[in-house]
Formats: C-alpha cells, sequence, structure tokens
C-alpha cells in the first residue's frame, strides 16, 4: 500500500517558527513562505517592516525549491556559470533562499524567504529546514 505523505499546517508553522527565529536572532526582516508539494501556499509570514515586494518573492523562490526539486541556489549558480538560457525556465525563480523540504528522499514541500541579502534568506532557510519533522 503506498502512503503519501503531506506537509501540514501544524508542520509548516513549525518549520517557519524556526525560521522566524533565526531571522529574529539576526535582526533580519524576511518574508518566510512554505508550500506544499504542488508549490502551493501552506503559510505566509511578513516579519514587520518587510519590504512588500519580497512577500511574492519568497512565495516564487519556495514555489522554484518544490518544483525543480532542488535549492535555488543551485539554478542560480548555474547561471553564474554561462548557462544563461536557464534565465527562460517557466517558474523559475534562480534566487538563492528557496529549499525544498524532504521526507524519505521524496519531496513535500518547499520554503522560500525574501528580504534581506540572498545568503542571509538562504541561512534563514535552512534553519526552517533543520527543523522539519513530520510523523
Amino acid at each position: 500500500m503506498n502512503t503519501k505523505v503531506v506537509l501540514t499546517l501544524a508542520d509548516a508553522r513549525v518549520i517557519a517558527a524556526a525560521a522566524r527565529a533565526c531571522a529574529e536572532q539576526n535582526q533580519w526582516n524576511v518574508v518566510i513562505a512554505v508550500v506544499d508539494d504542488g508549490g502551493h501556499l501552506i503559510l505566509l509570514e511578513r516579519m514587520d517592516d518587510t519590504q512588500l515586494g519580497s512577500v511574492q518573492v519568497a512565495h516564487e523562490k519556495a514555489r522554484t525549491a518544490c518544483l525543480f526539486r532542488r535549492p535555488t541556489k543551485k539554478i542560480e549558480d548555474t547561471i553564474l556559470g554561462g548557462r544563461v538560457h536557464m534565465l527562460n525556465l517557466p517558474a523559475a525563480t534562480p534566487i538563492e533562499g528557496g529549499l525544498p523540504l524532504l521526507h524519505d528522499g521524496k519531496v513535500v514541500g518547499a520554503i522560500g524567504v525574501s528580504g534581506v541579502q540572498s545568503f542571509q534568506d538562504g541561512l534563514v532557510a535552512e534553519a526552517g529546514v533543520a527543523a522539519m519533522v513530520i510523523l
């Protein structure tokens, strides 16, 4: 019998809380988006005084990580390495800060963070991933 593991709202809240704690510790104002395995938004948090443009960017980073099953940083690095045609990928935001959420090697969702420098967004997203526990 095949059983599909899904990311719940409770899971998303744990992931976002860990990411937010990292951001707060560093005094970074960010938006945190958590999506399901189809790239659909489960949870979005915009910390006070975070630029409004980061709302969409965080969601798109999460969608990209989910749909392409890899960190957005990998796509960014590929483009920076000279494969600029990758900029034409549909639904791809090639900026660090999006990470897939894995359970037993399968993508169950993703987290996207935007608001500070992209490497800082990546650190906040990593904190969220580290807190993921699906029962």
